[in-house]
């Protein structure tokens, strides 16, 4: 790309050059051309007038000296009778063709070629005679000297002109490219995964905006895989819990074979169902783009939450509670808010100890679900910052999901245990 761009512009200072050389080649040739005329023209006027006096008077007439200052120094002036003769100066014997018709007196400057030279003569007049003719004539290897030394000083300027696009070119060309290098290597980057890749600015508003663009991307595409990574991680314990659950009944029908096995079918099929809730509801928070709220069923919520916590409990000879006091309407996704409970039950079921208890309750602006169980004091430690091998895996995970509906997950009171889940309420009417 970088030899190609200063081609470009190679070609484009030769294409402008040429076509500024041509016409103004043509006008240093018309220019030489009328200029060695015009000093022609002048050294025969002012010979014709030095000598307009002698020839009037029959004498032999004096060719003025031509001021070797002049360019017209290294021409030649001579004075030719009316009839052609050479009478002084330099200059053919015989006059010409230029001479004779400048005899005429028919015009007062005749100029033509003659062999090599270029002539130029003039009448000297008296009255209605012709006296004389006076003819001045220029060499046409020094007019073409001039021309060509002049078309030489402008090929190597155009030369100079060229060779300065070629560096300036090569210059802005590094400046251009080099950008867009940095540019490439970063998508290419980013091509590989790395999604920190981010594009240097170069002070160029066109690919300063493309770099924009693709840095918001990678940062856009970088922060959608480390939150699918993320909830992939924390949303696998959720399916452990209903697997929990049913291993739990299996294992109870075993142990007890007197025990009626369509009632074990039944427990083990209503913890399928559950957990094929729990995947579609893990899919349904895993999407970036959510269905709006709509108003919370409490009431089928927390009869699931009570299938749910026997089904954990039961096993393990523990129980559950659900108390309702004068719960407030609000709108939430039931999903996060199911995923939030069946959290914080498993942790009760594996952390804490006794009835676990949950209680649906008025907290003024707030809809507040409390789950506590009579596990031994948390004290001072803090179970959202814990390892993984401690005190609720899945409390990480609940509370991203709560705050993603706008409320809150906190540890409201550490003995006994006791998590609250606030969600905004619905406004009176």
């Amino acid at each position: 790309m970088r030899r190609r761009i200063t081609s470009l512009t190679v070609l484009a200072a030769l294409v402008a050059t040429v076509l500024f050389a041509l016409p103004l080649g043509i006008a240093v040739w018309q220019y030489y051309h009328d200029d060695a005329k015009g000093d022609l023209e002048r050294a025969a006027d002012a010979a014709a007038l030095a000598v307009s006096e002698d020839l009037t008077a029959g004498r032999r007439p004096t060719v003025p000296a031509l001021d070797e200052d002049d360019d017209e120094a290294e021409g030649e002036v001579g004075i030719y009778a009316p009839d052609g003769r050479l009478l002084a100066g330099r200059g053919p014997a015989v006059g010409g063709a230029v001479e004779r018709q400048a005899a005429k007196a028919t015009v007062d400057v005749v100029i033509g070629r003659e062999g090599d030279e270029i002539a130029l003569a003039v009448p000297v007049v008296n009255g209605p005679r012709v006296t004389g003719v006076v003819r001045a004539a220029l060499p046409l290897s020094q007019l073409r000297q001039r021309i060509i030394l002049t078309w030489l000083g402008m090929a190597g300027l155009a030369i100079v002109t060229t060779g300065a696009s070629w560096l300036l070119a090569r210059r802005f060309t590094t400046r251009l490219v080099r950008p867009l290098e940095e540019l490439a290597a970063a998508a290419e980057r980013l091509g590989d995964g790395d999604f920190t890749a981010r594009s240097p600015r170069a002070g160029i508003p066109e690919i300063d905006q493309v770099g924009e663009t693709l840095d918001a991307t990678a940062a856009r595409i970088g922060e959608t895989l480390e939150r699918e990574r993320a909830f992939s991680a924390e949303a696998s314990h959720q399916l452990r819990t209903p697997l929990t659950g049913l291993r739990l009944q299996l294992e109870a029908a075993l142990e007890t074979p007197a025990a009626d096995p369509y009632a074990a079918i039944r427990a083990g099929i209503a913890s399928a169902d559950r957990l094929e809730r729990t995947i579609e509801d893990l899919l349904t928070l895993g999407r970036e783009r959510r269905a709006p709220r709509a108003a919370l069923d409490l009431e089928a919520l927390l009869d699931e939450v009570r299938q749910a916590g026997n089904a954990l409990l039961e096993p393990r000879g523990r129980a559950i509670r659900i108390i309702r006091q004068d719960p407030p309407p609000a709108h939430a996704a039931a999903a996060a808010v199911r995923q939030v409970l069946g959290v914080l039950l498993d942790n009760a079921a594996t952390h804490g100890q006794g009835t676990v208890t949950v209680v649906a309750r008025d907290a003024g602006d707030a809809l507040a679900i409390d789950v506590a169980d009579e596990g031994p004091d948390l004290g001072e430690t803090d179970p959202f910052a814990t390892a993984p091998t401690g005190h609720g895996i899945g409390l990480p995970l609940a509370r991203s999901l709560a705050e993603a509906e706008g409320g809150r997950l906190r540890l409201s009171r550490p003995d006994p245990p006791t998590f609250t889940l606030l969600l905004p309420a619905d406004s009176p009417v």
